[in-house]
């Protein structure tokens, strides 16, 4: 059973999940890839490997928990959170505490047993990106659940247990800190300069090139001013948006293009590199905000965070987001 613990000085909670070590690893080389595609949970026809889907894209003739899928939602088997669990918070001195109550998704994001996005065709990878808009949707809807991230932990050194490719969802009832110090950021912009932050960057990357990566009809990458990591690279839309899951689903191909187009820039320029992916967006109980902008921001697994960083909460990166950006430019498409 997990639980939350919060931090009774910065109110960051800390989710506790034991059981989150059992999990299998089957990243393994060439010659017995094809041995574990045929036991490999995520792969059509091993449903059965799995929980019971909550949510499937597939062919109309076929069943729930059975092929015929294009992509599957399930619960993940070794749940960092469970809606089974209680809301209740138990007080102990200054600590709180309380069960791990929240929703863990697996989104598995093709039929074929394949290692990145970047090997999907453009059609799967929109119907993963409309997977997470549908979640989102449905989540919202329990009054229990304040916030869902929507993450991808690409390859093991980022955090992947398994190789077929695959997203996560994790909904808890609070609001994480990192979003509530976005939006409370958002606002105090907005009351200084009347505009959304992340318009005014979009405005100002388009307008000086240095950081921009490539830029669509609707949508734009770019490497962060203040990028992090190495390669650090953010997409947002061009156009004003703080819910991800009110996206226009006529904006699914071109997102779906427009991410793959991004990571096989990535791949190129760093040799197949582990990777994070999340999607920041706006809290279940919140109106359209004016001074929130959602984005999915991607964070290539180059460097290992050390001792400053831990200590500081201030990182250290060794390469210039102009000369990621230089090198991301450059047309990677295949």
């Amino acid at each position: 059973m997990s639980k939350y613990r919060k931090d009774p000085i910065s109110g960051r909670w800390v989710i506790i999940a034991e059981n989150r070590a059992l999990r299998p690893n089957d990243f393994v080389d060439n010659q017995v890839r094809r041995d574990i595609a045929r036991t490999c949970p995520f792969c059509e026809g091993n449903e059965r490997f799995t929980p019971g889907e909550v949510f499937a894209i597939r062919k109309s003739e076929s069943s729930e928990n059975s092929p015929g899928w294009q992509v599957r939602v399930v619960p993940n088997s070794y749940p960092a959170l469970s809606r089974e669990q209680s809301l209740e918070s138990v007080h102990k001195g200054i600590y709180e505490e309380r069960d791990g109550f929240g929703v863990h998704e697996v989104i598995v994001e093709s039929p074929q047993h394949v290692m990145s996005t970047t090997q999907l065709t453009d059609q799967q990878v929109q119907c993963v990106f409309d997977a997470y808009r549908m979640r989102l949707n449905d989540l919202k809807s329990d009054s229990r659940l304040g916030y869902a991230l929507v993450f991808k932990n690409a390859r093991p050194e980022a955090g992947a247990s398994i190789e077929h490719a695959h997203s996560q969802l994790i909904a808890t009832p609070e609001t994480p800190l990192a979003i509530q110090e976005e939006i409370r950021g958002g606002s105090d912009f907005f009351e200084r300069h009347r505009t959304c932050a992340w318009c005014k960057i979009i405005v100002d990357e388009l307008e000086a090139q240095v950081r921009l990566v490539h830029q669509s009809t609707s949508f734009i990458a770019f490497c962060p001013f203040a990028a992090r990591v190495p390669f650090e690279t953010w997409v947002l839309p061009r156009r004003h948006g703080s819910h991800f899951e009110q996206i226009e689903p006529g904006l699914l191909p071109e997102l779906a293009d427009f991410m793959k187009q991004t990571l096989l820039r990535m791949e190129a320029v760093l040799d197949g590199p582990a990777y994070n992916y999340w999607i920041h967006t706006a809290p279940f109980d919140t109106p359209l905000l004016d001074h929130y902008h959602w984005h999915i921001e991607i964070i290539p697994r180059l460097t290992k965070i050390a001792g400053f960083e831990w200590g500081a909460g201030c990182y250290l990166n060794p390469v210039l987001p102009e000369e990621a950006a230089k090198s991301l430019r450059i047309d990677k498409r295949v």
